[in-house]
């Protein structure tokens, strides 16, 4: 049942392992991939794409990563600031002047990046379908005033970081995020991961399956976010069946619906962990990839209400960078050791309900490849 199919180095036989015992225990179908210096070292996969059990995960299949968005949106913006065309000290409303109302003058593009804005919610958002319009969820961002003095304090901004940082490169480069990156990002690669999906890629993706015992009414501990999210909300939560469907494939969030697999998640990042280059392909400078584990805020944060170390664009966790998913996903990038790994599946566990290890194991071993 936990035959795995793939490519994984000797050395990283623990990698394997610890896929093939999660498929054993929690997992329905998964994806790993670990690379360092910039190539692939292990590309593994198994399991079911359907809670039936009916269908093999294969080489293709993508998932929807949820809040492992993040990573490559915020890539996005290191890669405008790396061409000097995006200065991330510089006041939000430089490049997206109608934000500067309402008390945002003094919002830095590194106060967004970092979840220092001041705007972890969405004011007025009352359905799910309100996040399938851009153009109306950007312009009350630039209406709304922010939560807190803005770099003073931090909290998760779960659902607005995408539009955010995604306004901000459209004004810059006239492309919705998406587009931007597929074909500054994806493209060079030959990455498979997509923010947003067109309608070629929809046999290749399989469903989030709703933690055990749940339905697909099962909402996110609003906002999307990480598991752990514990802030009161009131607006409409996300629901399984909503990352589930169509609309949301085709919609632009870019804080939260990015799909792809364990292979194009972890190409995609090791540039930033291999000093700007992975694959033989170099999107960035070294020092370009710096802001990425660069510490900008340490402390409690207001929405996770947990201490979080946010850099610009990611979460800090000692020698690593990432983030990752609600459901599970990950991807963690160490640039010292020039590794990046990361996890994908379609079974997603409820941290309310069961401590989620799979992908802290997933990384650990891979750890124990480089000894």
């Amino acid at each position: 049942m936990n035959h795995l199919q793939g490519v994984c180095e000797p050395r990283f036989a623990a990698v394997g392992a610890a896929l093939s015992a999660s498929l054993g225990k929690d997992d329905v179908g998964a994806s790993v991939a670990v690379y360092l210096d910039g190539e692939p070292v292990v590309d593994i996969w198994g399991g079911y794409a359907d809670a039936d059990r009916s269908v093999s995960w294969g080489r293709d299949t993508l998932a929807g990563v949820t809040s492992t968005t993040k990573t490559m949106t915020a890539l996005c913006a290191l890669l405008l600031a790396d061409r000097g065309l995006l200065d991330l000290s510089a006041p939000v409303a430089a490049y997206w002047p109608e934000f500067g109302a309402a008390g945002k003058e003094n919002v830095l593009v590194r106060h967004v990046l970092s979840h220092t804005a001041g705007l972890p919610d969405l004011s007025g958002l009352t359905a799910v379908e309100d996040l399938y319009d851009w153009h109306g969820v950007t312009t009350r961002l630039a209406a709304q005033a922010p939560e807190w003095e803005p770099g003073t304090a931090a909290g998760y901004h779960a659902l607005t970081f995408g539009f955010l940082v995604g306004e901000i490169v459209r004004r810059i480069t006239g492309r919705g995020l998406g587009e931007f990156f597929a074909e500054e990002v994806a493209k060079p690669l030959g990455a498979d991961f997509h923010i947003g999906l067109s309608a070629e890629h929809d046999r290749r993706v399989v469903p989030l399956i709703p933690p055990p015992s749940l339905t697909d009414e099962y909402a996110s501990s609003a906002p999307l976010g990480l598991d752990g999210t514990r802030r009161e909300h009131t607006g409409a939560a996300v629901r399984v069946r909503d990352a589930n469907s169509v609309a949301w494939r085709r919609a632009q969030i870019p804080a939260v619906n990015g799909f792809g697999n364990a292979r194009s998640v972890a190409l995609v990042q090791s540039v930033l962990a291999n000093r700007g280059a992975a694959g033989g392909v170099r999107l960035l400078s070294p020092r370009g990839c710096e802001p990425a584990w660069q510490e900008v805020f340490r402390g409690e944060d207001r929405v996770l209400r947990s201490p979080m170390s946010w850099t610009v664009g990611f979460g800090k966790f000692g020698s690593t960078f990432g983030w990752g998913g609600w459901g599970g996903s990950l991807v963690a990038s160490d640039p010292g050791a020039r590794m990046t790994v990361a996890y994908v599946m379609n079974q997603m566990l409820d941290r309310d309900q069961q401590e989620d290890n799979r992908g802290m194991e997933i990384i650990m071993a891979a750890y124990s490849g480089l000894q």
